[in-house]
C-alpha cells in the first residue's frame, strides 16, 4: 500500500489530516537506471544521513545509490518545538528536498507500492522495478491524527485552542494558542506508545509555563490561585522513561505545581472537553481552555505490509547491526526500525555510520563488526534559555558527553545546552548532517 505526497498545499484548508505518509507520485520516473548497488527508501534524516556516507566512502559511481522518497520538503522537525514557542519560524527549517540530494545520487520522487526481498527488487506505484544489491529502509513513521476522534477537526479550526508541535501545518499554531490564552486550564498530552522524541510533549509545556509566567498569568509557588491552571497528561506513568531524567523533570513538576495526570491517554475531544481513557478502561473527562496534542504515532503501511516487519510492523532488524534479521541484504535505522530506543535525530547520529561500515562491510563478503549500543539524545527545554541534556543508550543508562569529557551534571537545566538545541543542532544539521559529515557527539565525520 503506497504512502501521501507531502505537499506545500495546506491541510488544514482541506480541513483533513493523512493518517498515513503515502510514497505517492503523479509524476512519470524514468526507466532509464533502474538497477543500483544501494537502494535508500526514505529521504528523511536517516535516509539523507546514510546515502551521503555511503557515497564519501568512495566506493560508487554516479547513480550506484538511489534515494525514493515522495516529499517535496525535507522538514527539520526537531525544530518545531522552537516554532511552538516562538523562538524560530517553521519556513527557516525547511529546504526542498531534491535540493539536498548530491547530483551522484539517483533520486526517485516516487513511491513504494511493493517489495520482494527474496529476488532483490522493489515496484513502484508507477509499475517501474528497481533492482538492488543492498537496500536501507529508512521512511519515518506515520502520524495519526484521526486516532483521536475530533482531532482533525479541532486542529483545522483557526478558533481553537488546540494544537500540536508534531506537524508543520500545524506547529505554528501552537505559540498562537499560548498567547492567546488569558485565563483557563492548559491541558497537554502525550499519548502512550511510540512517539517521535519522547520529550517534545512535554518540552512545549515548560516553555508555555514560562511564557504565562513572565506575562503574570502563572505563579509557580502557587498555581491554585494563578489565572491558568497546567496539566500534563501523558499515557505513561512517568514524566519520562529514563529513571535519571525522570527524576529531575517529577522533581520540576512538583515544584512549579504542575498537575500530573499519569495513565491518561487521550482518545476524544469534544468541544472543549478532552476524554482520556485509563489502563482499567475507565474513561475521564477533562475540560480544557487549551489542549496541546501528541496524536498518536506507527509504521507506514507499506512498511507494516512488506514482509520485513515486525509485529508491530517496524522494520525488523538485529539491535547491534542494524541488519535485517531474515534478509541479510536489507538495513534500516531511525523512526521506521524497531531499535529499542528513542526515536531521534541524535540516534540516527550515531546509528548511520554503524549501518555504513557494516553495509560496506558486507558488499566485500565480510563480517560485520561495528556495533550501534542505542544512543540517543533529547535536549529537554525547560524554560526560556534553560535545557536538560538527555543523553542515553540501551537500557536507558545515561551516556552523557558532556559529563564524561567536563564532569557537567546534565540533569541540570543549562543555557549552554539551550544553544546546543536552538542554535548549534539546526545548523549543524542542514551543514552537515545530511551532507553525512557529522557524527553527533563523536563530531565530524572526515
Amino acid at each position: 500500500m503506497p504512502i501521501a505526497r507531502v505537499t506545500s498545499r495546506s491541510i488544514l484548508a482541506a480541513r483533513t489530516f493523512p493518517t498515513t505518509r503515502k510514497f505517492a507520485t503523479a509524476l512519470p520516473v524514468s526507466s532509464a537506471t533502474r538497477s543500483h548497488k544501494v537502494v535508500v527508501i526514505g529521504g528523511g534524516s536517516a535516509g539523507l544521513t546514510i546515502s551521503h556516507q555511503l557515497l564519501r566512502s568512495g566506493r560508487f559511481a554516479k547513480n550506484d545509490i538511489a534515494v525514493i522518497d515522495p516529499a517535496t520538503w525535507h522538514h527539520y522537525q526537531p525544530g518545531w518545538t522552537l516554532v511552538s514557542g516562538g523562538l524560530k519560524t517553521k519556513e527557516e527549517l525547511r529546504r526542498p528536498l531534491d535540493s539536498l540530494i548530491d547530483q551522484k545520487i539517483k533520486f526517485y520522487d516516487s513511491s513504494v507500492d511493493t517489495f520482494s526481498p527474496q529476488d532483490n527488487f522493489l515496484r513502484l506505484d508507477d509499475g517501474g522495478v528497481v533492482d538492488y544489491e543492498q537496500l536501507v529502509v529508512a521512511p519515518g513513521i506515520s502520524i495519526d491524527y484521526g486516532s483521536i476522534k475530533g482531532l482533525p477537526e479541532a486542529l483545522a479550526n483557526p478558533d481553537s485552542l488546540v494544537s500540536t508541535t508534531y506537524g508543520y501545518h500545524t506547529c505554528d499554531k501552537v505559540f498562537h494558542s499560548i498567547k492567546k490564552l488569558r485565563q483557563g486550564v492548559a491541558i497537554f498530552t502525550q499519548p502512550a506508545g511510540i512517539v517521535k522524541c519522547g520529550g517534545a510533549p512535554q518540552k512545549i509545556m515548560w516553555l508555555a509555563l514560562d511564557h504565562w509566567k513572565r506575562a503574570g498569568l502563572y505563579d509557580p509557588g502557587n498555581p491554585s490561585n494563578s489565572t491558568v491552571n497546567i496539566s500534563f497528561a501523558t499515557g505513561i506513568s512517568t514524566m519520562f522513561a529514563v529513571p535519571k531524567y525522570n527524576s529531575k523533570l517529577e522533581e520540576l513538576r512538583q515544584k512549579r505545581g504542575v498537575e500530573g495526570l499519569f495513565q491518561h491517554d487521550l482518545i476524544a475531544i469534544d468541544g472543549n472537553r478532552a476524554i482520556f481513557s485509563r489502563p482499567d478502561g475507565e474513561h475521564i473527562t477533562k475540560q480544557f481552555d487549551l489542549l496541546h496534542v501528541v496524536p498518536k504515532m506507527g509504521p507506514h503501511a507499506f512498511v507494516q505490509n512488506s514482509g520485513l516487519a515486525d509485529e508491530a510492523g517496524y522494520i525488523d532488524i538485529h539491535p547491534s547491526t542494524l541488519r535485517h534479521k531474515r534478509f541479510p541484504n536489507i538495513w534500516s535505522a531511525g523512526d521506521a526500525s524497531n531499535l529499542p530506543t528513542s526515536k531521534t535525530a541524535a540516534a540516527i547520529t550515531a546509528q548511520a555510520p554503524v549501518l555504513v561500515h557494516n553495509l560496506l562491510q558486507s558488499l566485500d563478503g565480510n563480517e560485520t563488526n561495528a556495533v550501534y549500543d542505542g544512543y540517543t539524545s533529547c535536549p529537554l527545554l525547560t524554560e526560556y534559555g534553560k535545557v536538560v541534556l538527555a543523553e542515553f543508550k540501551y537500557g536507558g543508562e545515561p551516556q552523557e558527553t558532556f559529563n564524561t569529557w567536563f564532569g557537567i551534571d546534565q540533569t541540570v537545566p543549562r543555557r549552554v545546552f539551550y544553544h546546543l538545541k536552538k542554535d548549534f543542532f539546526p545548523w549543524v544539521y542542514y551543514k552537515y548532517m545530511v551532507k553525512g559529515t557529522w557524527g553527533g557527539p563523536k563530531g565530524w565525520i572526515k
